[in-house]
């Protein structure tokens, strides 16, 4: 009833319904309108395919968080894009990653952020830290009732619904080493989880400007060391996945670069070497779709390079 509820308001203020499909400058897209799910929230999903695409040949798959901001600037809300088409149509033409399609799924709008808020880290919380964030949320206008994240029904909708539709209406590799996951700030944090929950599914995941505080502060704030304490034990095989974190130092992403150090300890604890995990650190750069797409070429080579 609730998801009901939620997609009936999204219908409402046209997040789904009136969808315009990107324009892009290379390759296409194959726009998927209010793809439906038990798990979550009616979304769109935009397929991108590369110049060429054949069914004679397989393809890697590579799924994006907030898929209404990786493509075109005419239609996001900010006017600012990470421009994916180009990266991905100037890397393929060089030969330098392997062939691949990019799944970008939308956001649920109203439901972004118990979509992507990491769903166990969460529950390991006291009610009292649980109370204070629902609170903190609640001021900073992103939430209306009780914080009750959904995260691990996101997944859910990832893994059994989602990729099984792509594998079957695309000529995919379907194997973990072809299957990649990315995102930016809490797309990020949906990105790593699923890596952690999911390692015989993804093979890779790509975090940019990754949201470790959860809500908008640090000061007495319990959600990042619930993070840490979950990638202590819950990170995937450090010799065969391949994880990348970065982050700039302005606007939101100021409160990153202390928080990323902590995380890039655990990884070196975790036995990552510089081969499967790499961190970047960006002076000057800010939180938006401007300054990711500025670093695209970085994290798409780490992840989709040719082997």
């Amino acid at each position: 009833m609730k998801n009901l509820f939620i997609n009936i308001l999204l219908l409402i203020i046209g997040v789904v319904s009136n969808a315009q499909i990107p324009k892009v400058s290379a390759g296409s897209i194959k726009q998927y309108k209010n793809f439906t799910s038990k798990y979550v929230t009616a979304r769109n999903v935009d397929v991108w395919l590369p110049h060429g695409y054949s069914k004679k040949k397989k393809y890697g798959v590579l799924y994006m968080q907030d898929g209404q901001m990786l493509f075109d600037t005419a239609i996001t809300w900010n006017h600012q894009a990470w421009e994916v088409d180009d990266m991905m149509g100037k890397l393929l033409n060089q030969k330098k990653i392997k062939d691949i399609i990019v799944v970008a799924i939308w956001n649920g709008g109203a439901t972004r952020h118990i979509d992507y808020f990491p769903q166990k880290p969460y529950e390991s919380l006291s009610q009292i830290q649980k109370d204070t964030i629902t609170a903190q949320l609640q001021s900073a206008g992103r939430i209306t009732a009780t914080f009750s994240p959904i995260s691990d029904n996101y997944l859910k909708f990832l893994v059994t619904e989602l990729k099984p539709f792509v594998d079957k209406n695309f000529s995919t590799n379907t194997n973990k080493e072809n299957t990649f996951i990315m995102g930016s700030s809490m797309g990020a944090l949906i990105s790593i989880y699923a890596i952690c929950e999911y390692p015989n599914v993804f093979g890779g995941a790509a975090c940019l400007s990754t949201h470790w505080p959860g809500v908008w502060t640090v000061e007495n704030n319990p959600i990042p060391d619930a993070f840490f304490n979950y990638l202590k034990t819950h990170l995937p095989n450090k010799k065969n996945h391949t994880i990348y974190f970065d982050c700039g130092d302005q606007t939101l992403d100021a409160m990153y670069p202390p928080l990323q150090k902590k995380v890039d300890v655990l990884m070196q604890e975790n036995g990552f070497t510089n081969t499967h995990w790499q961190t970047k650190y960006f002076t000057g750069e800010n939180h938006s779709e401007q300054s990711w797409a500025k670093r695209l070429q970085i994290p798409f080579l780490f992840l989709l390079r040719k082997k």
